[in-house]
C-alpha cells in the first residue's frame, strides 16, 4: 500500500475535499453534493485533494552576527 501525502490517517473534512470549494465569506463551502456546509463538516462522499491544503506559516529564523562564529 501506498503512503499518501500527510499520512493515510486523514480526518475528513469539507476543507480539504476536491468537491467542494470555500465561499466569498471564508467561514462556509460550497459542496457538489450538500450545498453549504461548515468547513470542518464531514460526510461519505469524502475525496481527499492534497492541494488545498494551506501550509502553516514558517518560523522567522535568528539572525546571527560574524562574532557568533568566531572560537
Amino acid at each position: 500500500m501506498r503512503r499518501k501525502l500527510y499520512g493515510n490517517n486523514i480526518n475528513p473534512s469539507c476543507e480539504y475535499c476536491a468537491r467542494a470549494r470555500r465561499a466569498a465569506d471564508g467561514r462556509v463551502m460550497l459542496c457538489a453534493k450538500r450545498g453549504i456546509v461548515p468547513m470542518y463538516h464531514r460526510c461519505r462522499r469524502f475525496v481527499y485533494d492534497p492541494l488545498k491544503r494551506i501550509p502553516y506559516r514558517q518560523p522567522k529564523l535568528d539572525t546571527y552576527k560574524a562574532e557568533d562564529f568566531q572560537l
